[in-house]
């Protein structure tokens, strides 16, 4: 499963749609922040007829990006009343734009229901511990979902080329791993595996404007920076990990990651499709009236406890 081929654009278009991608993730918070009828009214109201192509995607992607969170919003209802358990796993090579998906897969739903477990390397005593147990102390309860950014494959990845573990402790990830992931989907969970696939151009570039952003530069981590001068061990790697532990119950699906917007867009649709969720009718809600009790006096809090409104 190689990596896709991207398209021939010259170094400053590419740094242009970088920025333009920065600045429509601001622009994806506001929106958000003005509730589903204003978005709605403001993509609805808004003709983009005679727009140049770059202006009509944007449109576009904002359009569709807000309909599936919608029905993400519908997909979490779901889960919660049929008391599912949902696992999503998130790999890929480091910029390859794992974190972006999550965002907006979490950006509109309740964190109580869908969280995210990013974990941390593992200590002395987690180094010493069954190598499945930090993960599964992260994995769901009834009516939850949980996101993986990155999963028990880092063994198969960051850890085998970076010499974390003996050839010996993978051998035995590989033949753990189907039954473990296999016993996960026999107690009740339901199992996706998500790849991100991206070129080794563009991670060299997604690396080189994080590294002259300084509001990014603290993505890149000295083993992002270790891992980009082993692109091809980390390929071998990911080719075996992709062979070895492809299985029925839980298959794995590469994400073309190339385009940042069409990667976010593909994959949450394909997510959305995995469960066969409906809808969930809830009673109408209505706002009780404030109750006004005549003998309450609000007491004024000393100014010396205020934020200072200097804005």
């Amino acid at each position: 499963m190689g990596d896709q081929k991207r398209g021939h654009h010259s170094h400053e278009q590419r740094v242009q749609a970088e920025h333009a991608d920065d600045f429509d993730e601001e622009l994806e918070m506001e929106l958000n922040d003005e509730g589903d009828d204003r978005m709605a009214r403001l993509l609805g109201q808004v003709s983009f007829d005679g727009a140049d192509p770059e202006t009509q995607a944007r449109h576009h992607y904002f359009k569709e990006l807000f309909r599936l969170q919608s029905e993400l919003v519908k997909l979490q209802d779901w889960v919660v009343d049929q008391k599912l358990k949902v696992v999503v796993l998130f790999e890929g090579r480091d910029a390859a734009g794992k974190g972006g998906v999550i965002k907006r897969i979490t950006q509109r739903l309740n964190p109580r229901v869908c969280r995210v477990a990013a974990l941390p390397a593992p200590n002395e005593r987690e180094r010493t511990q069954w190598y499945f147990q930090r993960y599964a102390t992260h994995l769901p309860a009834a009516g939850e979902i949980v996101l993986f950014d990155r999963s028990w494959y880092n063994r198969a990845g960051v850890e085998r080329v970076m010499g974390f573990c003996s050839e010996n402790d993978v051998e035995e990830f590989f033949r753990s791993v189907p039954e473990f992931e296999r016993m996960l989907v026999r107690s009740g969970i339901i199992l996706i595996k998500y790849w991100f696939s991206i070129t080794d151009d563009e991670q060299h570039f997604r690396f080189q404007m994080r590294i002259d952003d300084p509001i990014k530069q603290w993505k890149l981590s000295p083993m992002d920076l270790e891992s980009r001068r082993r692109w091809e061990q980390y390929t071998k790697a990911k080719e075996e990990m992709l062979e070895r532990t492809h299985i029925p119950e839980a298959p794995w699906w590469v994400v073309e990651a190339v385009d940042k917007k069409r990667s976010r867009l593909n994959c949450i649709s394909h997510f959305l499709g995995q469960i066969a969720y409906r809808e969930v009718e809830r009673p109408p809600i209505v706002l009780p009236e404030r109750v006004h009790n005549p003998d309450y006096v609000r007491q004024p809090l000393p100014k010396e406890w205020f934020v200072p409104n200097i804005y």
